[in-house]
């Protein structure tokens, strides 16, 4: 991946569609001051760069002084927001309301207080059918503060009224609040550490989750409470690797937004990111024909207006599309079948290399990893865990783990003998600093360090007597971490059989062994 440019003006240009590029220059020519003919130079000179570099800019543009450098930036980036929010307020309803709130706010200036306070309503009506609860604590203030400096004859019992109101948003604000900050803590954790390792693990989250969970709970009546709500059950049973009850709180994620279809033209985020969730319990729980129906769906969504005309739903449904897409042909055992995505993936994640965060391209770089695993081809398999291995970040030390993991088992498969001596002590050591050791990750270690020095007619029964160990262990909750991110089970299964590993899963996926129920 090229590095990050972290300068904002670079990726706000950057970020620009070529209709957006030409309505901002429309805008900024309106007015033919000299400071705005320089913003338009500088954002030429801008975006014809590659990558930022402030002498070349000021290289390039002598008649710009670089103590004024800051200051034409700052103007330029101020310019483009100010284009950009004149065509995209029609597709944001927070954006709509910012204007109609700034009406109110210009006609009572203008002493209108009876016209402010008809456009206030309207607002008021508008954000409520939108479930835009934080507008309406706007709009209710507002109205307070008319209310109680004039004597506006708007109704009798106002006060009474609106103090009412108040109080009843205030009650939603409050649970959106408290949901959205557990929902959002247990995220972190799971970004930080992934799944929990063991019992102390499990006994800090559920502790964590008890603690926090708000009161009333029962008064989660509105669109946003139950988001959040469900949200932070989906990431608790997500950590305490309880699929079913995952399963459970994505559908009911993704069921809300399919009661109220419009919300997702306003929290398209929320709705992509529970579509992937929802994907991912069909992935865990193997239900094959239901993972395939919505990813249909969600397929079919990719292709609306609503992701079309917003780069970040596009950005947001390539990842979690792709994802899924690499998942489908682990769960039908189609690896080599997979890599033909491998291509186009590789040119997004460059396109989308300013927005893309570093936990999403591990994740792809894993999942690729073990697509080239399957499908036998050892060596790629080491490039891409090598991408992970040697970028350094404290994000998902499982991930970092299995990966190493992954990458010893690659160079095993290579017959590179002389490494894994050294390999196998490098690995365990840093998966015991993490904690990250399970009874199975154990046993593997074990198998290794003793197959070095064994025949190539000593290690079936090797094999076959590790395959008998790990299966004690497959219901286990808390060694299930090593399933999920290696089936180590189907790859010794080829070792005895001396089949590609590929061959095992499809071959259980076709039996129906595979497969939820």
């Amino acid at each position: 991946m090229p590095n990050r440019s972290s300068d904002a003006l670079f990726q706000l240009i950057k970020s620009l569609e070529k209709s957006e590029k030409r309505n901002f220059k429309l805008y900024i020519k309106r007015n033919s001051s000299s400071e705005n003919l320089k913003s338009i130079q500088l954002f030429d000179a801008i975006d014809k760069m590659e990558e930022y570099d402030e002498a070349e800019l000021l290289n390039k543009n002598k008649n710009l002084r670089k103590q004024q450098l800051s200051n034409a930036k700052a103007h330029l980036y101020r310019e483009i927001l100010s284009s950009l929010r004149l065509i995209r307020q029609e597709e944001n309803i927070d954006i709509q309301l910012h204007e109609q709130l700034d009406f109110a706010r210009i006609l009572y200036n203008k002493g209108l207080y009876l016209q402010s306070l008809r456009t206030l309503d309207k607002i008021k009506e508008n954000a409520r059918a939108r479930n835009q609860v934080t507008f309406l604590l706007q709009i209710l203030f507002f109205e307070k503060t008319i209310e109680a400096l004039h004597i506006t004859r708007s109704m009798q019992d106002r006060a009474e009224q609106l103090a009412t109101e108040v109080n009843q948003v205030n009650e939603h604000m409050q649970l959106i609040s408290s949901w959205s900050n557990l929902s959002l803590e247990l995220y972190s954790w799971y970004i930080r550490h992934g799944v929990a390792r063991n019992e102390k693990d499990e006994a800090a989250v559920q502790e964590f989750f008890e603690k926090n969970l708000p009161e009333d709970l029962g008064k989660c009546v509105g669109f946003y409470e139950r988001l959040y709500q469900y949200q932070s059950y989906c990431w608790y049973a997500f950590i305490r690797q309880d699929f079913l009850l995952y399963y459970r709180y994505t559908q009911k994620w993704v069921d809300l937004f399919e009661r109220e279809p419009f919300m997702i033209g306003i929290e398209s985020s929320h709705y992509i990111k529970g579509m992937h969730n929802l994907l991912g319990a069909h992935f865990d729980l193997l239900n094959d024909q239901k993972f395939a129906e919505t990813l249909k769906q969600f397929e079919d969504f990719s292709e609306s207006e609503i992701v079309r005309n917003n780069v970040n739903n596009k950005i947001q449904t390539f990842v979690y599309l792709y994802i899924s897409k690499l998942n489908q042909h682990f769960i039908y055992g189609t690896f080599t079948e997979g890599l033909s995505l491998v291509p186009y993936i590789e040119e997004k994640l460059k396109e989308y290399w300013i927005y893309l965060d570093r936990h999403r391209i591990l994740v792809f770089y894993y999942k690729i990893a073990c697509l080239y695993f399957g499908s036998g081809d050892y060596g790629a398999t080491i490039d891409y865990l090598n991408k992970i291995i040697n970028w350094k970040m404290d994000l998902r030390t499982d991930l970092q783990c299995y990966s190493r993991l992954l990458h010893l088992i690659a160079h095993y498969e290579l017959g590179n003998f002389d490494l894994l001596e050294y390999l196998t002590k490098s690995v365990y050591r840093f998966m015991a600093k993490m904690e990250n050791l399970s009874l199975v990750e154990e046993e593997v270690f074990r198998f290794l360090r003793k197959s070095i020095n064994l025949s190539p007619g000593q290690l079936k029964p090797e094999f076959e007597n590790l395959l008998e160990k790990l299966k004690r262990h497959e219901k286990n909750r808390f060694e299930t971490r090593a399933f999920m991110y290696l089936d180590i089970i189907s790859w010794l299964e080829s070792k005895i059989q001396d089949v590609p590993v590929q061959d095992v899963i499809r071959q259980k996926y076709l039996s129906g062994k595979r497969r939820g129920s």
